[in-house]
Order: structure tokens, then sequence, then C-alpha cells
């Protein structure tokens, strides 16, 4: 298939080809060479193979390419049932280690090719510490902590720190993603220093007058 990926129909008129016959990557004359070009001609097994195979070859090219493209899965491990897919090994297609992409067994040992966040080391596919790497991945206030095959940046909490960042007086400290806030409570104003307290409203001038007693029994 990659080798005529770039190909056409070879007869000179390319264009009348194409718009009277069909598109030559997707031509029953692409199929045929496709197939022709399989296997040498001494490969017995291989030609007996494709003999064998050839009607479910030419009906994915022709009505089951677009539903099922990859044609390894399609034809070797769903329709032959005789291959695994990747990431799985053995009779019953087991599941493969985390750390493995491709493998022949079940641990990161087994691993033909190691997945994305894994590297291998002594024979085996380890984790990769991307948070130890000469140019970390997270900003300069997020943390970064590592995971199993990758990691996550996690914001920082400036306000629990022992340096405290706010430092005027009756301060409040509130962490925002990448930064955090300086706020005077509830009450409070804010001067160059220091937060206080805001002055309360004046009370109402004057006092209630006292209810008129009734006169004693010396006033009679």
């Amino acid at each position: 298939m990659v080798d005529t990926a770039k190909k056409n129909f070879g007869g000179g008129n390319t264009a009348w080809e194409e718009k009277s016959l069909s598109k030559y990557e997707s031509s029953e004359v692409r199929l045929m060479e496709i197939v022709e070009s399989l296997c040498e001609s001494s490969d017995f097994e291989c030609n007996r193979l494709v003999e064998e195979h050839e009607e479910q070859l030419e009906a994915w090219w022709l009505r089951r390419k677009k539903e099922h493209p990859d044609l390894f899965e399609w034809f070797c491990v769903k329709t032959l049932k005789v291959c695994c897919s990747p990431g799985t090994y053995g009779p019953d297609c087991i599941a493969c280690n985390e750390s493995c992409k491709l493998c022949t067994g079940p641990t990161n040992r087994d691993c033909s090719q190691c997945q994305a966040g894994w590297a291998p080391e002594d024979g085996a596919c380890v984790d990769v510490d991307e948070c130890a790497a000469e140019t970390p991945p997270c900003g300069e206030q997020q943390f970064c902590e590592n995971t199993r095959g990758s990691f996550q940046c996690e914001d920082v909490d400036e306000c629990s720190l022992p340096e405290k960042p706010c430092l005027r007086k009756h301060e409040n400290c509130y962490n925002t993603p990448g930064s955090y806030v300086c706020v005077c409570p509830d009450g409070f104003e804010e001067t160059e220093d220091a937060c206080v307290q805001a002055p309360q409203p004046a009370e109402a001038e004057g006092t209630e007058e006292s209810p008129t007693q009734p006169p004693s029994r010396e006033d009679l």
C-alpha cells in the first residue's frame, strides 16, 4: 500500500482516467498491483495465504476500508483471529503491563516497546520523572507532581507558605490559580502598612426622656 500510494493509472491521461473510471487510490487496479506484490514468487506459504483470503481482502478494499481503516486489526485480529491487538500478548491476548506499548509477557521486563512516559532502563521500562527534567514542565507558580507514565502541575498555595506573602497587619491572604491576593477583612480599611478598623457610625445624639413617675406620699 505504501509503495503504490503516489502512483496513478499510468495511461498518460490521469485526469480523464480518474474522471471516467475511478480514482486510482481506491481502484481495483491498485488493489491488484498490491496483491501481486505481496509475496515472493518462491514463497509458497505466503502465496497460498493470499489466494485463500483474496476475496476477504477485496471486500475490505472495496466496501469496508472506510469503516475499518486498520487492515491488520480487521483482517488479522478480528476476521482471521490469528493475531493479538497491539498492547496485548499470548494466545488469549492478555493486556500488557502499563509500561509497555508492545510486549511478549506480563511484566515491565517483557516490553518490546515502552509506552510514552516510560523509558528502557536495565532491561525494563521504567517511569520517567518529568519533574526532574533540566527544564521542568510546569510554570514558576506551579508544583510539579510525577505520576505513573505522566505528571501533573499543581497550583502552589502561596498563602500557606512559611513566609507569608501578605505583610500588612490584619490582612487576609486568598490563593488564586497561579497567584494570590491580599485583602483587608470586612469592616477594615486599607492603609499603607495595615488594615485598620473602620470607624463606626456615630450614635444618635440625645437620650430618651424618662417616663413620668407617679407622686410619692411625701409629695402629697
